[in-house]
């Protein structure tokens, strides 16, 4: 019931909007790696589909979904793209966009660069055609402007996103588009952080995916930070270890 409320919310959104883009992120809150974005565009057609039909009530938020949903719906929805039924794009923010840019810039940096993808990937403009300047062939279809669609961010609006959207707290779990993109942002940075843990085996990373969990902590304090660590968010862990830093980070 609930993931088919998330394909009824878009379908109000829409609007006679060509379509829409939901934008989110993976990571943001992490010690190491980067903070992953991907941007999924779904054109109205495709939410009376029958796959969508049929599918959306497996789709959500991917913090509610186990591994082996992520990674099987992960595959759908990169077969939708071969198949040209979304648009998919992903964005990463690096450890030294983190420190500085602060992890707000880097995120959007990684959002901003999911949805030029997508606006790559489908053609799309990002800016109306100026009619001074228009040359568009009499009887050719014109090129679509980002205009037409509607992009749907989660959490807080975007100041720096560099393009106009609406943001919606806790969007993973209200419209479908945004759903989408976290599973491909969720499921792109935890490979990315199980394939790290190859090159660092001592820091839990195939576990923790980068987040603070007592043996990552206590593996940052027993061998030190890596390149892959964010230094911004080790300054209190890696502090002269009071009473009270010991209690927070439960050693």
């Amino acid at each position: 019931m609930k993931s088919h409320r998330l394909r009824a919310f878009d379908r109000k959104v829409l609007k006679g909007r060509l379509g829409l883009i939901g934008v989110d992120e993976a990571g943001r809150g992490a010690l190491a790696g980067p903070v992953v974005a991907a941007a999924v565009a779904a054109r109205s057609d495709f939410y009376d589909s029958e796959w969508c039909k049929r599918n959306a009530s497996s789709i959500n938020d991917s913090k509610l979904l186990t591994f082996e949903q992520r990674e099987e719906l992960y595959a759908k929805l990169r077969w939708l793209e071969r198949e040209g039924r979304l648009l998919i794009g992903v964005g990463k923010g690096s450890v030294e966009d983190i420190e500085d840019l602060n992890i707000l810039g880097a995120t959007q940096k990684a959002m901003k660069t999911a949805v030029e993808e997508v606006l790559a990937a489908g053609d799309i403009s990002p800016h109306d055609p100026d009619p001074l300047f228009d040359a568009t062939l009499p009887g050719s279809t014109p090129r679509e402007t980002l205009s037409q669609w509607e992009i749907l961010v989660d959490g807080k609006q975007m100041k720096h996103l560099g393009y106009r959207h609406r943001a919606i707290v806790k969007g993973d779990s209200k419209a479908l588009c945004i759903a989408m993109a976290s599973i491909i942002a969720k499921v792109t940075r935890d490979r990315i952080m199980m394939a790290l843990d190859c090159e660092y085996p001592h820091y839990d990373l195939a576990s923790s995916k980068g987040y603070a969990t007592v043996l990552h902590r206590a593996a940052i304090l027993d061998h030190g930070p890596t390149e892959m660590h964010r230094p911004l968010f080790l300054r209190k862990l890696l502090e002269e270890p009071s009473e009270e830093t010991q209690e927070e980070f439960g050693f």
